[in-house]
């Protein structure tokens, strides 16, 4: 038998979201190509009942967190 850690993971895929907040839908690939690696606002996510955000209300929230 083959010890799981020395196996390779399969690569995350992309996606499609829809928006815990404002419901819109929007594309998101975890393997490192995503818009949300270009945000400079770092959130912890999710939040107890979301997923993740879509542009405008991680932005959004990011404001929010600061002020």
């Amino acid at each position: 038998m083959t010890n799981p850690k020395e196996m390779p993971s399969a690569p995350a895929l992309a996606r499609r979201l829809t928006c815990s907040r404002c419901g819109s839908e929007f594309g998101c690939d975890p393997s490192g190509n995503c818009w949300c690696a270009e945000e400079t606002a770092r959130l912890p996510m999710p939040l107890e009942g979301e997923d993740c955000l879509c542009r405008e209300c991680l932005r959004k929230a990011a404001a929010e967190a600061v002020s």
